[in-house]
């Protein structure tokens, strides 16, 4: 990996390029920078999750169930095993598909009434309908996106119980988790009790689970996507914007070419850039130069970003947009962006269509433009960013 590698990123996470698959950091933990050993951790089943809030879940009283995503082991897997089918090619297709639809065409029809708008609300408002059907959050009194934005804020401080700092997010975060459970899970558990339906809270409330673990359940929903889903489309319009024969091949394509185009951008542009394990048992790492090995308890994190732009898996460019890439090592055309083994993503193939339901129909309005330069934003608790003052622009009244 070459300093003069040309890239087409958008977004600089700041960090120089990786000289070895796994290193040390300074702070003595692992970081996986090669896609084969990244791979390898991820799939592995002697690692529990570790980053994403893991230590704040911990805390909890050991009656409350965690939610899926701080599960592992057996019952991690039985979990995704009963909740798969939500996110079945069918299901997405016959459930989901009409809803975006909609969704979509009820975004592009303000944005040409308006004739601005901030991206970052119309992908947000396309991400909340479709989890909030995914999830069953069909009684909700009015402001919801509202209370989401207030509960994932662009720039969040530790809450604690020193310093007024940390005392007033503490404060703020407990009230916002108040807000979403009088205003939203509440009002869809009392619902679903008295009828229910083929969504998330029916399925955790014939599992026996309280309204605070139906809460929690809810919100790791929320945060994987809504929040995720939202800066997806966001860079992913960024690039289409920025490369006119890139836009030319996605407005000429058929769904699938699209769908593998965005996915490529993705795998450039992962909204996660970091995953956290920590080993239950000794690891293995594979590397050029032989095995890592990695003892238990080691906390291990993959570098998403650089994993996916790993020469050796991905081909030549490997940071640039070329659709149409063959990953050697799969899972699929976005690699690891999200994530692989026991704790990938169920709803990938959701974020995706939705983000093409989405773009499709703007980059097909004539005179679509991006007005001014988008800013970025870091959360450094997963390395991931937020786009924002991405707007988009057309003659009003179209």
């Amino acid at each position: 990996m070459g300093d003069a590698r040309e890239s087409a990123r958008k977004v600089d996470r700041g960090r120089e390029r990786p000289g070895c698959p796994v290193s040390r950091g300074p702070d003595g933990s692992w970081r996986v920078h090669g896609y084969a050993a990244a791979r390898e951790l991820l799939r592995s089943t002697e690692t529990v999750q570790a980053g994403l809030g893991v230590e704040t879940v911990e805390r909890l009283p050991s009656r409350i169930r965690r939610p899926v995503l701080y599960q592992d082991g057996p019952g991690h897997r039985e979990q995704r095993r009963q909740t798969a089918r939500f996110f079945t090619p069918r299901r997405v297709d016959e459930h989901y598909r009409a809803l975006m639809m909609r969704v979509a065409e009820e975004q592009v029809a303000a944005l040409c009434a308006a004739g601005t708008a901030q991206l970052s609300d119309l992908s947000f408002t396309m991400a909340i309908e479709v989890v909030r059907d995914i999830i069953g959050l069909r009684h909700s009194r009015p402001g919801l996106k509202g209370r989401l934005e207030r509960f994932f804020p662009e720039e969040f401080g530790r809450p604690g119980l020193t310093g007024a700092r940390g005392l007033y997010w503490l404060v703020r975060q407990n009230a916002n988790w108040l807000r979403i459970h009088l205003a939203d899970v509440r009002p869809a558990i009392r619902a679903h009790r008295a009828e229910a339906r083929d969504d998330l809270i029916s399925h955790l409330l014939a599992e026996g689970c309280s309204d605070a673990e139906i809460l929690g359940e809810c919100l790791t929903y929320a945060a994987a996507g809504m929040v995720t889903t939202r800066e997806f489309i966001c860079v992913a319009a960024w690039h289409l914007f920025g490369d006119r024969e890139l836009l030319d091949r996605y407005r000429s394509a058929d769904e699938p070419e699209r769908l593998s185009l965005l996915q490529e951008i993705l795998r450039l542009e992962p909204v996660v850039g970091r995953l956290s394990r920590r080993a239950t048992a000794p690891l293995r790492l594979p590397t050029a130069d032989g095995a890592v090995r990695v003892r238990p308890g080691e906390l291990v994190t993959v570098l998403v970003d650089e994993a996916n732009a790993d020469p050796r898996v991905v081909g030549p460019g490997p940071e640039l947009v070329r659709p149409g890439r063959e990953l050697l090592l799969g899972p699929g055309a976005a690699g690891l962006a999200f994530g692989d083994g026991p704790h990938r993503c169920p709803g990938a193939a959701v974020a995706v269509l939705e983000a093409d339901v989405l773009l499709s129909r703007l980059f097909a309005l004539d005179g679509l433009r991006m007005t001014g330069e988008p800013r970025v934003s870091f959360k450094d608790d997963i390395g991931g960013y937020e786009i924002r003052n991405l707007t988009v622009a057309v003659s009003a009244g179209r």
